[in-house]
């Protein structure tokens, strides 16, 4: 069984490199799921909503590589692993395809790996400097 921290290790370089089916494949089939967006999201960013299945990971990852022309980090991420929990602090910059406005958001995401597969992803992110990238 991989550990936590090879499983983290694995989703950074699906997330950068991977298709969204790929990245799906190191979450349960029921995922515990949460974003640090309103609860009534924002127009610009549909792809941030509840998500619960495998699937809808997928749909995730498809929605916001669909929005974005990627960039590459300005800095390493950080990864501190406790047992089956980690947290991963990363630096995102990204170009919004629509708008053509690039943006860097400071984010922290809190995962917990079960049998090898993630089984929760909480993303605690700078969503007002997606939303005004993201806004015309």
């Amino acid at each position: 069984m991989p550990t936590t921290r090879a499983v983290i290790e694995d989703f950074l370089t699906r997330a950068t490199t991977g298709t969204p089916e790929h990245i799906a494949a190191l979450f349960a089939e029921q995922v515990d799921w949460q974003l640090n967006w309103p609860a009534e999201g924002h127009p610009a960013v549909p792809w941030i909503r509840p998500r619960h299945t495998r699937a809808d990971v997928a749909d995730h990852f498809r929605e916001l590589a669909a929005a974005h022309i990627p960039g590459t980090p300005s800095r390493a991420p950080e990864l501190l692993v406790d047992g089956q929990h980690a947290v991963l602090f990363v630096e995102l910059a990204q170009t919004v395809r629509a708008t053509g406005r690039s943006y860097t958001a400071l984010c922290a995401l809190r995962f917990t790996v079960v049998d090898g597969l993630i089984t929760r992803y909480h993303v605690y992110e700078d969503s007002l400097s997606v939303a005004v990238a993201l806004t015309a």
